[in-house]
């Protein structure tokens, strides 16, 4: 299926202007279920309700309130945050270019292809030049009544934009109480080094699958052909509190197994 544009704008750098369209480069692949009554299997509606008399309470009789302490709101109404809303732009202003490092992983949001909108030949320039720069690019832009902030890349020629987190999201690793206990023995420190040498290796992304969602759909499938299959529940293995040594020993020692059965094969 051909992927269909969600969005479209123009990214602007400088006096440059490139029309793209925006694209979804994830899709959401969770597992959703829909709610039936038991007795008649009909589905079954959420409905609004007071908390105080019980009573069924209209959508329209609902406001929007803010807690600021325990048991005190501040009510606000619908035109007031209306006027806070951000005004409409298909403008996406990249404000500069940084370094890839200065952007870690904890910013990192949702990614979204950005493809081009009639000017191929303005939107593969500023793709090659960003990507023979090495940069990225920092941009600011409105879509649907919600401002963000994102990362400009250039992958395999091509536009990528990715949302970023703010500030106040993120939590710095110096605010987590550092673990108390004894310092770790030469011996302990070189067997997890060789516990990471014996796993380093390059990431497939295909190896690493929803566990959950793919025994969900086998059972889903089994069942609308009219199978009663047995469904085993996931138990993880019990783990000994054993020393740590120990437990790194036992590890490096499950790791060549597997290598001596390929040498001897």
């Amino acid at each position: 299926m051909a992927a269909r544009a969600i969005w479209k704008g123009v990214v602007k750098i400088g006096t440059l202007s490139v029309p793209v369209k925006l694209y979804s480069a994830v899709q959401d692949r969770k597992v959703h279920f829909r709610l039936l009554h038991k007795t008649d299997h009909e589905p079954v509606k959420q409905r609004l309700v007071s908390s105080d008399t019980g009573d069924e309470v209209e959508y329209q009789s609902v406001r929007k309130a803010f807690p600021i302490t325990r048991g005190r709101m501040v009510m606000l109404e619908s035109e007031e945050l209306e006027k806070l809303e951000p005004e409409d732009s298909r403008d996406i202003e990249v404000t500069r270019f940084v370094e890839p490092s200065e952007i870690d992983h904890r910013w990192y949001d949702r990614a979204y292809y950005l493809g081009p909108d009639g000017d191929q030949k303005g939107y593969f320039a500023a793709a090659a030049a960003l990507e023979s720069k090495g940069k990225q690019g920092v941009a600011r832009w409105v879509m649907r009544d919600k401002e963000y902030v994102g990362a400009l890349v250039a992958e395999d020629g091509y536009l990528v934009l990715i949302t970023l987190r703010h500030a106040d999201e993120i939590i710095a690793a110096d605010a987590l109480k550092p673990p108390g206990g004894r310092e770790l023995a030469q011996r302990e420190l070189d067997m997890a080094e060789q516990l990471l040498s014996s796993l380093s290796g390059k990431f497939d992304p295909a190896e690493y699958r929803d566990e959950y969602r793919a025994r969900v759909m086998e059972l889903v499938e089994a069942k609308s052909k009219g199978h009663k299959p047995k469904v085993v529940a996931f138990r993880p293995k019990k783990q000994k509190d054993d020393q740590l040594a120990d437990a790194l020993e036992a590890s490096l020692a499950g790791m060549k197994k597997p290598a001596k059965r390929r040498a001897s094969g």
